[in-house]
């Protein structure tokens, strides 16, 4: 009787791990395709982007924020006005004007406008050697404060380290540092040294 349970509990404890390996699987997964999509019209690594994705929702694309963002990227009503009206596509702007949460509800649509608007601010910092930081701090504490950090330095020139340890924001120098940590570490799996 002691072997059959005990059987019964190492078989209970790897059906477990098991089921909870292929749903984490499952949920860190089931937007590549999008993300791997929009990541290349925005020219973004996919990698970047669900690093972003990972930071900001994990996942999650019912997420709503404190300050109104809606989504997995987190995109903020203003951001979408902006991005529809740039496409020029009056039925986007109207969409964006009736309902934005649920105009930033669909993932698709969510990715797109987030990878659109992280494109955007990278294009502020193209160049520099913080420029991925650069542009992470700004999606997260906006890109006056980004310019207030590095107001009284050689912002051209400025290495990535010295640009985390200049912001000023707790909790936007972490969100920069994990987003860059798992970036980085999901770009060394995937391209192994020999």
């Amino acid at each position: 009787m002691f072997r059959y349970l005990v059987s019964c509990l190492i078989i209970l404890a790897v059906v477990s791990l098991s089921g909870y390996y292929f749903f984490v699987e499952y949920w860190e997964h089931r937007f590549d395709e999008l993300i791997a999509r929009q990541a290349r019209v925005y020219r973004l690594d996919e990698k970047l982007v669900r690093s972003v994705i990972y930071e900001e929702t994990y996942f999650r694309a019912g997420a709503r924020g404190e300050a109104e963002e809606v989504g997995l990227m987190q995109v903020t009503p203003l951001v979408a006005r902006d991005w529809a009206k740039e496409t020029g596509l009056s039925d986007m702007e109207r969409q964006a004007n009736e309902n934005v949460v649920a105009f930033l509800s669909d993932p698709e649509r969510n990715i797109q406008i987030g990878c659109w608007y992280l494109e955007k601010l990278r294009e502020r910092y193209r160049g520099r050697p913080a420029e991925t930081a650069m542009m992470l701090a700004a999606y997260n504490a906006g890109a006056s404060r980004v310019e207030e950090w590095t107001r009284d330095a050689d912002a051209a020139g400025m290495s990535e380290s010295d640009f985390i340890a200049r912001i000023a924001i707790a909790s936007t120098k972490a969100y920069v540092s994990s987003i860059l940590s798992r970036y980085r570490e999901s770009t060394a799996i995937s391209n192994p040294r020999r």
